[in-house]
């Protein structure tokens, strides 16, 4: 390869030239050199160096010029940095290249289209020497320019990426960060273009962007060039890997949601200065997931991969943050950016901080939830750049999307409102860094939401965002993990909703004593199962085309039903790998199960549910089977497809015998084998028989979950739904102590696990003692009242001396 002045091609270059190249275009060269040999594809390019950046300024005596224009500058005086920004890329527009500049970039830009073909367009992308560090991304700082074709285009491309070193974001962001404007240079990266306009494209991180769990590669994409995703016009579609299993050879999706999708960058050839348009997609499109799980477990080992060896580079954990585009001609996916993520991996693991809302009023829009703290303000609703200088400290900031360009006022909003956006988008990622809350993809923001009007902003509720009416009270709990020993009684956590699965996880916890699948069917199904496997029954013609409307995106309902189930159960299990997970079969009411969409045709009509067509009766059932089948099918992905088989199963309400007997039968024959593949079965200890019989039960399942909600509403006689005989609904009542002291030396006495995963140690801390006391395996609580709780059990067993 020929020597030049100003061009280092990738195959010269490492992460070790970011002084020469910066930080996107060194790491281009480091992938490109080091990870294609393991399979990683990477577009060919060429890198302009910095140096040409510096000597065109030095050549054009423009160096006391943009000093001079800069100097003094109140970077949060909006009207003066306008000014100034506009004066420092106009200067710098303006220069002269150095001598040969211009003839390297288009001899480089020819040989690239020798390698390509003469129909190839190139993207023109700005590197700057402080950009893609460990601790600062600069992400969408300068400009970049796509779909470029010809010599004189190029070079037009490259001025105005010289020039964008100085946009207002830019030297704010500069500024703000304490990186001196006149060290910092500008290396340009000139690449191949993936033809992703007529395919997909998006954004990944090797770790979960909103908790920081490590064990996940995070995967957002949508239809037509990445810019949509990045600056958060679409509402992506969404995808999750576990590493863990992944690496153990299971190949699997974790989770999914679709996104809206509505538009989609595509190339413009009309116009010199005009390169790409927006245009809208089809309906069907919208509707169907814009990488198949082929591609998504490809990108998952692309992800993996680079982490691995930034890792190994850096001499620590590096999580990374990469931009992936498919190629519609070759149907392969390339990595196009890859750069340390800058947020989570900076926090401190060993200081956990959760936000807690004391009060709720009326929800005003939700959207995509991005970090997961809470703030309060006035609304202000910016509808572009030109209304900048109206947003005032401390406000909600309040828009249709944002763009690098509001930054200066982003830092000093206490949240981010937006109508469009997902995870990976521009607002997404600043609030992050500014460790403020923001709600993004919320559609309908900026019509519900008025100036002035007081707001509260919550992330704290997983991953749905939410906008309450009004300045509410909320707390927040700061706790020092570093120091907190562990009991000799494992303390697990009851949880349902997947989407707290990741927070949760960093807890001090022995796993989950209780998954509830409940919420999973109620939240993310929505449907009754039969109503998914027969529409034809259903009476009501619009409930029948909303219960089809769910499954478009799938082979069939049955197909809907156990994905969605298997991924919310998985996202658990993966939080909490490889510790326990107790999943309870479904244990809905007949009339709960009536309120799901199309559940009024498949239910009857109880007097009192309660005790009536619930938990073990059902699954062997004509009226549910079916149903149970699908449960069943889930359950199996989610061990052996999976590789999740930490998961145990639980039986509720499980009155007798040879109902477990027609149970397990039933499980068998679905390819659940209790002992099979480590396959462990628990019941449910909630009704007097099963402590009456719990040697005959111990000899049918592995374990025991004291539900003692219902065993005191049964050893009692109380209806625990009747708010007038409420106050005798007591588990401290000593024949329910009784019948949980019977429970646990049976267990005992039958070497089986012992648990508790019922409200009352949350509640009273007296019941808790007389647990430990019991000599209980594990007590299952609710997150909010684990920190107390594990405190009071190590007092209270090292009051008996277990430790």
């Amino acid at each position: 390869m020929a020597m030049t002045k100003y061009i280092r091609w990738f195959e010269e270059l490492s992460i070790d030239d970011v002084p020469l190249v910066g930080g996107k275009n060194a790491s281009l060269g480091e992938m490109y050199r080091e990870l294609t040999p393991q399979g990683i594809r990477v577009p060919n390019g060429f890198a302009v160096t910095a140096e040409a950046y510096f000597d065109m300024l030095k050549h054009d005596g423009a160096w006391q010029a943009l000093q001079d224009i800069l100097q003094d500058l109140d970077a949060d005086d909006m009207d003066a940095l306008a000014q100034v920004g506009e004066k420092a890329r106009a200067l710098i527009y303006g220069a002269t290249f150095p001598e040969t500049l211009e003839q390297e970039i288009t001899d480089a830009y020819l040989q690239l289209q020798q390698e390509y073909g003469e129909d190839m367009s190139v993207a023109v992308r700005s590197s700057a020497t402080a950009e893609d560090l460990p601790t600062a991304s600069f992400a969408g700082q300068q400009e970049t320019y796509l779909n470029i074709r010809g010599e004189q285009h190029v070079i037009e491309a490259c001025r105005r990426c010289f020039a964008s070193l100085f946009t207002d974001r830019a030297i704010h962001y500069r500024i703000d960060n304490g990186f001196d404007h006149f060290r910092v240079g500008l290396s340009i990266g000139i690449m191949k273009m993936v033809r992703s306009d007529i395919a997909s494209s998006g954004v990944m991180f090797s770790l979960d962007t909103e908790t920081g769990f490590r064990d996940v590669v995070f995967i957002t994409g949508a239809w037509g060039l990445g810019e949509n995703v990045v600056q958060g016009a679409v509402e992506p579609d969404e995808f999750y890997v576990h590493k863990p299993t992944f690496l153990q050879g299971k190949r699997a999706v974790l989770r999914r949601n679709l996104g809206g999708k509505k538009i989609k960058m595509v190339y413009d050839y009309g116009g010199e200065r005009k390169q790409t348009k927006n245009v809208s997609v089809k309906a069907a499109d919208r509707q169907r997931f814009c990488l198949s799980d082929e591609d998504v477990l490809k990108l998952a080992d692309y992800a993996i991969k680079i982490e691995d060896h930034y890792t190994k580079r850096a001499g620590e954990s590096r999580p990374m943050d990469m931009e992936w585009a498919k190629d519609g001609l070759d149907n392969e996916l390339y990595l196009v950016q890859a750069r340390p993520e800058t947020v989570q991996s900076q926090l401190n693991d060993t200081m956990l901080l959760r936000y807690h809302l004391k009060q709720e009023s009326e929800i005003l829009c939700r959207g995509y939830a991005i970090g997961t703290r809470i703030a309060t303000g006035k609304v202000r609703y910016i509808r572009d750049v030109a209304h900048l200088h109206q947003f005032n400290e401390g406000e909600v900031l309040v828009a249709d999307t944002t763009t690098p360009d509001w930054e200066p006022v982003m830092k000093i909003a206490s949240a981010i409102v937006t109508n469009h956006g997902g995870r990976t988008c521009h607002a997404a990622i600043v609030a992050r860094e500014l460790g403020i809350p923001a709600v993004v993809g919320c559609h309908n923001a900026t019509e519900v939401l008025r100036d002035d009007e007081e707001v509260t902003v919550s992330c704290a509720g997983g991953d749905e965002g939410r906008v309450y009416r009004g300045i509410l009270d909320f707390e927040v709990i700061e706790t020092d993990l570093s120091g907190l020993a562990r009991p000799q009684t494992k303390i697990m956590l009851n949880l349902g909703n997947p989407d707290l699965a990741f927070s949760t996880c960093f807890l001090p916890n022995d796993g989950v004593g209780l998954a509830r699948l409940e919420f999973i069917i109620n939240n993310h199904i929505q449907a009754h199962p039969m109503a998914l496997l027969h529409p034809e029954k259903i009476q009501d013609r619009n409930t029948c085309e909303a219960v089809e409307s769910l499954y478009t995106a799938y082979d069939s309902g049955a197909d809907y039903f156990v994905r969605r189930l298997s991924e919310g159960v998985a996202t658990i299990a993966a939080a909490f790998w490889p510790k326990p997970v107790i999943v309870r079969m479904s244990d809905f009411k007949s009339d709960e199960y009536a309120s799901l969409l199309g559940g009024t045709d498949f239910e009857p009509v109880e007097d009192n549910p309660m005790i009536g067509f619930r938990g073990a009766a059902r699954y062997t059932h004509p009226a549910y089977a079916e149903g149970f089948a699908l449960e069943c099918a889930a359950m199996k992905r989610v061990r052996e497809e999976m590789g999740l088989d930490n998961v145990r199963l639980m039986i509720p309400f499980c009155r007798r015998i040879d109902e477990a007997e027609k149970v397990l039968a039933t499980m068998a024959n679905h390819g659940l084998i209790r002992g099979k593949a480590g396959l462990e079965i628990y019941v449910m200890c909630e009704i007097p028989n099963n402590v009456i019989l719990i040697d005959e039960f111990a000899r049918l399942f592995d374990g025991f979950s004291i539900g003692s909600n219902d065993l005191t509403q049964l050893t009692l006689g109380v209806d625990r739904n009747s708010e007038i005989v409420a106050f005798d609904f007591d588990e401290r009542d000593a024949g329910v102590k009784q019948m949980i002291k019977l429970a646990v030396e049976g267990a005992k006495r039958n070497k089986r696990h012992s648990g508790l995963c019922g409200q009352a140690p949350s509640d009273y801390p007296e019941m808790a003692e007389y647990l430990v006391e019991l000599g209980i395996d594990s007590i299952s609580l609710n997150p909010d009242t684990v920190l107390a709780t594990t405190q009071h059990v190590l007092d209270v067993e090292k009051k008996l001396k277990k430790i």
